[in-house]
């Protein structure tokens, strides 16, 4: 693992630029999607976007992942390998609200170590990597210290809460639905939310910046059982995920035992 990502962290944030200015030729609310296999909507932005990313990130011999590029397996063999989600919470984008995001995440040996997190509508950038910390719009940011689930503020998933996912949990904690997970997360890893954690399976190029911004900033990030979620697999996708300051991780994942979740 490489000591300094300033070079990649430089790289990710002129792609994000790059991505800005496409995504002014469309506007969110007002723009027609159609669907892909398996049902999710998708549009002429997340295309274009990802056309620009994929032109602009990876060098020789770095591998590529991405929610709108049929998966070439042979980023298997990569050591480091480029995870990005051209525009997440795509739902979000198409209806209007302003809670999607264009994430860009780097990946080394499995590890999630710079990442890149844009809110369009909001204005909001988020930036970082392993070992160098976290801005946000050019501040440094980093995760909250809360030790106790009480009175923390969680960021949930909108379409898991309209579901009725999130009841009964209790901790004394409020949930405040978000669109993109990646949005979610960059909140957190910036200190604009405690935590957040999803109650069902997530890609990894939903999670790969935002994770890499959540370690940047000082939190902690588990999967399933409390492992560390590690990248660049043959079947990319996580059960779930957790994030948010490591003194919260253990009493989060007790909440969501309890619950079945």
């Amino acid at each position: 693992m490489r000591e300094d990502y300033r070079e990649e962290v430089a790289r990710i944030e002129v792609a994000l630029e790059r991505a800005l200015e496409i995504l002014t030729d469309f506007t969110s609310g007002q723009i027609e999607s159609r669907k892909k296999a398996g049902g999710d909507p998708v549009t002429e932005a997340d295309t274009a976007v990802d056309n620009v990313l994929r032109e602009l990130l990876p060098r020789p011999g770095e591998g590529w992942l991405s929610e709108e590029t049929e998966d070439d397996l042979a980023r298997l063999a990569c050591s480091r390998v480029w995870v990005v989600d051209p525009v997440d919470g795509t739902r979000e984008f198409i209806s209007g609200i302003p809670e999607w995001s264009v994430s860009v995440g780097l990946v080394e040996d499995g590890r999630a170590v710079a990442g890149g997190i844009a809110n369009p509508a909001t204005g909001e950038i988020f930036l970082g990597a392993v070992g160098l910390g976290v801005t946000a719009n050019g501040a440094p940011a980093q995760v909250r210290g809360r030790r106790s689930l009480a009175g923390a503020e969680i960021l949930a998933s909108r379409t898991e809460v309209k579901r009725g996912e999130w009841e009964g949990y209790g901790g004394g904690f409020t949930v405040r639905p978000t669109g993109s997970v990646a949005y979610k997360l960059g909140l957190v890893a910036a200190g604009r939310a405690d935590a957040t954690w999803t109650t069902k399976p997530r890609h990894e190029w939903d999670v790969a910046a935002g994770v890499a911004l959540v370690l940047a900033g000082g939190g902690r990030v588990v999967t399933e059982g409390g492992a560390t979620p590690l990248f660049n697999q043959e079947k990319p996708r996580f059960p779930r995920l957790t994030a948010g300051p490591a003194a919260l991780i253990a009493e989060i994942e007790g909440e969501i035992a309890r619950r079945g979740r």
